[in-house]
C-alpha cells in the first residue's frame, strides 16, 4: 500500500508514536541551547538555539514516516513537502520555550490533519503533545474529533510508550490559568476573570501545554485571550489551538475562540491566530456568555 492509500488514523497513530520516540533527543539537547539566536520565527517571536534543534530532529523524522505529505512548523515559514502522502503534520517543536531560562515545564505539540494545510480542525485524525516535565509523557488520542479516546502514556529513555490512564476532565473544577498581560485583556473577558478567580486556584506556567495538562489533570479553564492589542490573540490554530481543542473536547470538555469551537474555525494561514480558550464545559459556556 503507498503511502497515499495508507489509513490516515493509522498515519496519525504512527506520527505520535515517532514524536514520542524523537521526545527523549528533544529533551537531551535541551540544557546545551538555552541561547537566543538572531532573527524571529513567522510568528515574529525570538528564537531558541532548542526550538531549531527540536524542529529539524520533528522535521527528519515525521517526514520518514510512510503516509505523511507534509510537514509543517511553527518555526518554518511555509510547509515542507515530505513526498509521502496525503496527511498534514502540523507541529509545534517546543511549546513554552522560553521557559527554558527559568528551568520550567515546555512541551511538543503534534496534530495530523486529513489534507492540506492550512485545515481546518475537523479535519483531524489524531493530535498529542509531549509533555517535558519532572517526568517525560504524552496526552495523545487518533480517529475524527468526538470518536478518539484521549490516554496518557510515559515516556521512556528509550522512546517507548507505556499507557497509564484514560484522560477524562474531573467533573469538580480546581484551577484555572489565562495569558496576556491583565492591563490588556478586555472589560468583559476581565468580568469573566473576576467571577472564576472566586471559585479555582490559579495555575500558570508560561507554557500552554503544561497549562492544558493541569486542566486536563485538575478540571479548570485555560485560556490564552484576545487583547486589545492582539484581536486575534496569541496562539496558532493549526499549530496549538486545533490539537488542544481536539484533546480536550475528546476528554470531556469544551473548547471556543469566544464563539465557537475551535475546531469550527475557518482556516486561512498556516500561521493565523485565534483566542484559545479550553476546558470544562460549564466554564466555557459561562464564558461564551460573558463575551457575547
Amino acid at each position: 500500500m503507498s503511502g497515499q492509500d495508507r489509513d490516515p488514523v493509522a498515519v496519525a497513530e504512527a506520527a505520535l508514536e515517532t514524536v514520542a520516540a524523537v521526545a527523549p533527543d528533544v529533551r537531551d539537547g535541551l540544557p546545551g541551547r538555552r541561547r537566543y539566536l538572531e532573527g524571529e520565527n513567522p510568528s515574529g517571536e525570538e528564537v531558541l538555539a532548542a526550538d531549531v534543534y527540536a524542529d529539524d530532529l520533528l522535521e527528519e523524522a515525521l517526514s520518514d514516516v510512510d503516509g505523511v505529505g507534509t510537514y509543517a512548523s511553527e518555526e518554518r515559514e511555509s510547509a515542507v513537502d515530505a513526498g509521502g502522502g496525503g496527511v498534514s503534520v502540523a507541529v509545534d517543536p517546543l511549546d513554552g520555550s522560553s521557559n527554558l531560562k527559568s528551568n520550567n515545564p515546555m512541551g511538543t505539540v503534534v496534530a495530523a490533519y486529513d489534507g492540506d494545510l492550512p485545515a481546518s480542525g475537523r479535519d483531524l485524525v489524531g493530535a498529542g503533545f509531549v509533555l517535558y516535565g519532572p517526568v517525560t509523557t504524552m496526552v495523545a488520542g487518533v480517529g475524527a474529533p468526538g470518536d478518539a479516546t484521549i490516554r496518557e502514556y510515559l515516556v521512556t529513555d528509550d522512546g517507548e510508550r507505556e499507557p497509564l490512564d484514560r484522560v477524562d476532565l474531573p467533573d469538580d473544577p480546581t484551577v484555572y490559568g489565562f495569558g496576556g498581560r491583565v492591563p490588556d485583556w478586555p472589560d468583559d473577558f476581565a468580568a469573566y476573570v473576576d467571577e472564576v478567580e472566586e471559585e479555582l486556584k490559579l495555575r500558570y506556567g508560561g507554557a500552554m501545554i503544561a497549562d492544558v495538562s493541569q486542566v486536563l489533570s485538575y478540571g479548570g479553564v485555560f485560556a490564552y485571550p484576545a487583547l486589545e492589542s492582539a484581536p486575534d490573540g496569541k496562539l496558532r490554530l493549526q499549530f496549538e489551538g486545533n490539537p488542544v481543542a481536539y484533546l480536550v473536547e475528546g476528554a470531556g470538555g469544551r473548547s471556543s475562540d469566544g464563539d465557537r469551537s475551535l475546531l469550527d474555525v475557518p482556516a486561512t494561514g498556516i500561521h493565523q491566530r485565534v483566542p484559545v480558550h479550553v476546558g470544562n464545559a460549564e466554564l466555557i459556556e459561562r464564558l461564551e456568555s460573558a463575551l457575547s
